[in-house]
C-alpha cells in the first residue's frame, strides 16, 4: 500500500478544518508528532518499520478533532475521547484503507480497551482501540510527547508517565514498555526549537 504524500495529507486537513485556527492547531501538532516519530526511527535505525506509513499516520492521526469544534470555534472537551473514532470515520469516508484509519482510532492514551470504555463510561462503542502494529505503536507513543493545549507544550516521558498513572498501573506499564521499545526523543531541543513550554 502506498501512503498518501505530505501534500495529500495537508489537503485532507484543509478540507476538514472548520477554521484556520483549528487547522493550525491540529496540523502543526501532527507535523510535530511526525518529527518526534522520525527522530525515534532514526535512533533505532529499524528498517522493518514502514517510514512512509508512520509519516502518514502521524500527519492524519488527529484529523477527527475537527469534528469537535463548535460553531463558536471552541473545542468540545467533554467528547474529546471520540476524536479518534471520528477521524477513523473521516478517513474511511475519504476512501483511505483501514491501515490508515486505525492510526486515528487506536492512538488515544496508550490504548483503550473494551473494559476501559465500559468502566469509565466513555462515549464510544464498547470495543478495543489498541495499537497493534509497530507503526501504530510508534505514532501513538510519539503523540504522547506533545499536547495541543492552549498554548501547546511538550512533555517529557516522566511527565506523561505521571499523567497516565491516574488511569491505572496497567497504563503506566504499557507506557514503560513503549519507552523501552522506542527510546525517548530530545523534547528539550524540540521545545526550544518550537519556542514552546516543556512539562517535566
Amino acid at each position: 500500500m502506498s501512503s498518501p504524500a505530505a501534500e495529500e495529507t495537508r489537503a485532507l486537513h484543509e478540507r476538514h478544518a472548520p477554521s484556520l485556527e483549528a487547522f493550525e492547531a491540529v496540523y502543526s501538532h501532527s507535523e510535530i508528532v511526525w518529527r518526534i516519530a522520525e527522530e525515534l526511527l532514526n535512533s533505532r535505525n529499524d528498517t522493518d518499520i514502514d517510514r512512509d506509513l508512520v509519516r502518514a499516520g502521524s500527519l492524519l492521526h488527529d484529523i477527527g478533532v475537527y469534528r469537535l469544534y463548535g460553531t463558536d470555534g471552541n473545542l468540545d472537551h467533554k467528547k474529546y475521547v471520540r476524536h479518534g473514532l471520528l477521524g477513523h470515520e473521516i478517513l474511511a469516508a475519504e476512501g483511505l484503507p483501514e491501515t490508515l484509519c486505525r492510526f486515528c482510532s487506536c492512538h488515544t492514551g496508550v490504548g483503550l480497551t473494551r473494559d476501559d470504555v465500559l468502566c469509565q463510561q466513555l462515549p464510544l462503542p464498547p470495543a478495543d482501540y489498541l495499537a497493534i502494529t509497530e507503526e501504530e505503536k510508534l505514532v501513538m507513543y510519539a503523540d504522547k510527547f506533545h499536547s495541543k493545549t492552549t498554548p501547546p507544550k511538550f512533555l517529557t516521558a516522566n511527565a506523561y508517565a505521571t499523567y497516565v498513572s491516574r488511569f491505572g498501573h496497567d497504563k503506566v506499564d504499557a507506557f514503560t514498555l513503549l519507552r523501552k521499545t522506542f527510546g525517548e526523543p530530545d523534547v528539550h531541543a524540540l521545545a526550544a526549537f518550537y519556542g514552546q513550554a516543556l512539562t517535566e
